[in-house]
């Protein structure tokens, strides 16, 4: 049979990786605040903290490690200019991630899904943890498929993207193998983030 979508070369494929702060009542709403893109090989391609465009109500210093001079710096890009330089990164490529709606989401910037290996929808990964219906922590497969600890003290985008790759190098014969015959081996992002695909 022949293939339906072509097996995207190593140079087509990048990984994402962003870290949020809270705005709003009680932090809640999530802002970017950093964003990292690895290639294929797992070299940074860029990690860049991000200026806040609304108020920060929450840091979530314990667990991103960002504080407020991360952010206010003078030298910290702008949004738009961050978001317009993934966009441009990221076009035509295959994104490699962990729950990558999030992503997106806060990016304000959305990728075609047939071009999305999202490790956090892979079915495989999923009956091989015994959870076929939910999303599984990017620490929890790591440790299980891999045998290797990541996100053990603060979150690090660049740490999440090479993980997220790694998960991807170890199974992407089998998944792209799938989707050149047309057979979709995840499942669906959740429907509420569905703006974030083309």
């Amino acid at each position: 049979m022949a293939a339906k979508y072509p097996v995207p070369s190593s140079d087509k494929i990048l990984a994402l990786s962003c870290t949020n702060v809270g705005v709003g009542p009680g932090g809640t709403t999530a802002m970017l605040a950093r964003v990292s893109i690895v290639d294929y090989k797992g070299q940074v391609i860029l990690d860049t903290y991000v200026s806040p465009t609304m108020q920060v109500s929450d840091y979530r210093t314990a667990t991103t490690g960002i504080e407020s001079s991360h952010l206010l710096s003078p030298d910290t890009p702008a949004f738009t200019q961050v978001q317009q330089h993934v966009a441009d990164l990221i076009k035509g490529k295959v994104l490699v991630g962990h729950s990558l709606w999030n992503d997106l989401s806060v990016l304000g910037i959305p990728h075609p899904a047939v071009a999305t290996r999202d490790v956090a929808l892979y079915q495989p990964f999923r009956n091989a943890l015994r959870s076929p219906n939910q999303v599984i922590g990017l620490q929890t497969l790591m440790w299980h498929l891999m045998c290797r600890r990541c996100q053990d003290g603060q979150l690090h985008p660049v740490e999440n993207a090479r993980a997220a790759l790694d998960l991807y190098r170890t199974v992407s014969s089998e998944w792209e193998g799938a989707i050149a015959i047309g057979n979709w081996p995840s499942c669906l992002p959740p429907s509420t983030f569905s703006r974030c695909y083309l």
